[in-house]
């Protein structure tokens, strides 16, 4: 099992940046993907950013592409999601989230096991 715990939301001003951190517990974090999802007031859940195991290789919903770096840290059982000119829609609480779905990256909300409680992100204009 694992367990998951997300730090680094807040409220930004439009064209600022905000780091989110998700540390993952366990000895099998390289053995997972790990995502990040939003949802907005209002709005179904959706897909933000995958990066497999190795952390090799990633996949960007088309909205926050070259906006937003989804990176891990084995060492530190860690995932990131660096975000950079955010806009008042990246308003949302963001979830980071597990999948031990053997190939791919996965971005169906579906293929994830474990979810982190979620962080609130609020981009004032």
């Amino acid at each position: 099992q694992v367990q998951l715990v997300e730090s680094g939301g807040g409220l930004v001003q439009a064209g600022g940046s905000l780091r989110l951190s998700c540390a993952a517990s366990g000895r099998t974090f390289s053995t997972y993907h790990m995502a990040w999802f939003r949802q907005a007031p209002g709005k179904e859940r959706e897909f933000v950013a995958v990066i497999n195991r190795s952390g090799g290789s990633t996949y960007y919903a088309d909205s926050v592409k070259g906006r937003f770096t989804i990176s891990r840290d084995g060492a530190k059982n860690t995932v990131y999601l660096q975000m950079n000119s955010l806009k008042p829609e990246d308003t949302a609480v963001y979830y980071c989230a597990a999948s031990a779905v053997g190939a791919g990256l996965p971005s169906r909300d579906g293929s994830y096991e474990y979810w982190a409680q979620g962080t609130q992100v609020t981009v004032s204009s």
